[in-house]
């Protein structure tokens, strides 16, 4: 008999003994599950993007003045921060006392921190409510890193190897694809009522919470016995925040800088996450039981999934916020579009983006199962090369369905690109390491996520900043606005006019002295407060920046297919090679 045959007779055994155990129907409540999990965490990351400017006015609080910018750093980012610090070892706890029990507790933490964080909404106002929801932002942040490390882990232990692509497919759409819907999701709920924002995860996270407790079953095999790697897991945390948190304040200006990247707190908390986790991978290498297997790496599909995703991350992660920034900040004002609508208005914009994700995505791994993963997440992130090179050519005030055919290319790439990767790094691992190996992934996407923002956000105030200061002054000077004055407001980082846009103000209006505009006669100040005037200014300067973005998106997006290509000819649903190299 070939042994072929006897693998599939092996496989047919294998199914048969699980779906007794188990029930036929088991994966598909697995399945189910874990992508509403990773869909409502997703979404959470992502939902205050649009929304911010309908809860911070509804609290009752001005992010602009210098005093909040911390305030809106931590409630916009804290929760990516908390769920990528925690997510490894969330998954290497998982694999020593159950990947279902700690999926649950995180389910269990997720709703609860929403309930909390619904009810400040309604009971607290100014710094004190945005305090204390970004407070339980943070828990709700620690609740997602459960349901970020397990989700996938719980997947792959219920189907077989030659159904992962698929299952693992749905659930990175999920993942990825409710990153984007989250802006959507946002920006219509904050046009009804801002507060539906916090509700609208409490009524899922309730009702997931109970049916993941009801339905799921444990069954990885866990290893009794192993020790808690107590100072490999603080030294990976500590390392992580220090990263992350400086890399939050590089963009924020420092003294006479337009970033935050000469800020002594920036320097010094980065270079010492980076010694912290220096450290922590020379105690991996020498504990008996260490918190990740390093030696994991030397499985060439997972060094190179990890790799491919972590650049593609980076590629695709900022994207976004800068595509949120062109639309809000230029496109939609040059349109007449009010600034106080241009958040929910950006969000319909980027739909084809979410469209294209969601048709790549599920086929995608489903072809994956039958001719493994390569080809597709190789091709996935040339296509992603394309779209960035693409959306270069665009002018600042460009045609809709020119913009929105190419954001549709992107997305179909990104969706070509994340199931298959997955399925095949999830498949490399021997199966007592797949909650660590999926915790592993998670921080590496959230990572790559913070990264990609802090990266492409630097780049476009580098770029704008070099032409924008004399642009608007000389604006201003025509518009009757004084010299003294349009050289100060012309001084002011750009930083300030783009968050502005972001948080659906009137830029102008929010950097000019009130005085300064009552003095005008009504024909300028009716010009500067207009739509096109700032707009108009800075489409120049900003689409330079955005090149240089763009450009750079695209260099990552081709080593991470020149990653993709070098995982290796693994058959899919065939683990015997990775187990291989792993021993």
């Amino acid at each position: 008999m070939a042994s072929s045959d006897k693998s599939a007779i092996a496989y047919d055994e294998e199914e048969r003994q699980r779906e007794e155990k188990l029930g036929r129907g088991y994966k598909w409540i697995a399945l189910s599950n874990t992508t509403l999990g990773a869909l409502l965490a997703s979404i959470d990351g992502s939902i205050l993007i649009i929304s911010l400017p309908a809860i911070f006015s509804g609290l009752g609080v001005n992010p602009l003045v210098s005093g909040n910018v911390d305030l809106l750093l931590w409630l916009l980012l804290g929760y990516t921060v908390v769920s990528s610090v925690t997510v490894v070892t969330i998954g290497r706890l998982s694999d020593m006392f159950g990947r279902v029990r700690l999926y649950n507790m995180g389910f269990a933490i997720f709703s609860f921190a929403s309930i909390l964080i619904y009810a400040a909404s309604y009971l607290l106002s100014g710094d004190a409510a945005v305090l204390t929801i970004t407070g339980f932002r943070l828990l709700q942040g620690l609740g997602a890193g459960f349901l970020f490390a397990n989700s996938a882990a719980i997947l792959t232990d219920a189907f077989p190897a030659n159904e992962r692509g698929k299952a693992l497919g749905f659930n990175q759409i999920a993942a990825v694809g409710g990153s984007l819907a989250g802006m959507l999701i946002g920006g219509w709920l904050a046009s009804i009522d801002w507060h539906l924002v916090f509700l609208i995860s409490v009524p899922i996270g309730v009702i997931g919470t109970i049916w993941a407790y009801i339905a799921l079953h444990e069954l990885a095999q866990l290893k009794k016995g192993q020790k808690i790697d107590f100072v490999g897991n603080a030294t990976f945390a500590v390392g992580i925040a220090l990263i992350l948190i400086s890399l939050t304040y590089g963009i924020v200006p420092f003294g006479g800088s337009t970033t935050g990247w000469s800020n002594p707190f920036v320097i010094g908390g980065a270079l010492l996450g980076f010694l912290v986790l220096a450290v922590f991978v020379f105690i991996e290498r020498r504990t008996v039981s260490p918190m990740f297997k390093l030696s994991l790496f030397k499985i060439k599909a997972f060094a190179a999934g990890n790799i491919s995703m972590f650049l593609a991350g980076m590629a695709r992660g900022g994207l976004q916020f800068m595509l949120i920034i062109w639309l809000q900040g230029i496109w939609l004002p040059l349109h007449g579009i009010s600034f106080e609508d241009t958040p929910l208005q950006a969000a319909i914009c980027m739909i084809p983006l979410i469209l294209g994700f969601l048709v790549s995505g599920p086929l995608s791994g489903f072809l994956s199962d039958r001719y493994g993963a390569r080809p597709f997440a190789t091709a996935g992130m040339l296509v992603n090369v394309f779209g960035f090179l693409a959306l270069a050519t665009l002018p600042a005030n460009f045609i809709y369905w020119e913009f929105g055919l190419i954001i549709f290319i992107l997305g179909i790439g990104q969706g070509m690109f994340a199931a298959p990767n997955t399925a095949a790094v999830m498949s490399s691992v021997p199966p007592e390491y797949r909650g660590v190996s999926s915790g592993m992934r998670a921080t590496l996407m959230n990572v790559s996520f913070m990264f990609s923002l802090v990266v492409f956000f630097s780049l476009l105030i580098v770029g704008v900043s070099t032409v924008l200061p004399a642009a608007l002054y000389n604006g201003l000077i025509a518009q009757n606005v004084s010299s003294s004055t349009a050289n100060m407001i012309s001084s002011l980082p750009p930083s300030s006019a783009l968050f502005a846009s972001l948080l659906g103000y009137n830029p102008m209006k929010a950097i000019l002295p009130q005085n300064v505009i009552s003095s005008l006669p009504p024909n300028n100040a009716n010009t500067i407060l207009g739509t096109e005037f700032l707009p108009g200014l800075i489409s120049k300067p900003f689409i330079d920046g955005m090149k240089i973005v763009l450009y750079t998106g695209a260099v990552m997006a081709l080593v991470a297919a020149v990653a993709s290509a070098l995982r290796g000819k693994s058959q899919p649903g065939n683990e015997a090679d990775s187990k291989e190299s792993y021993k």
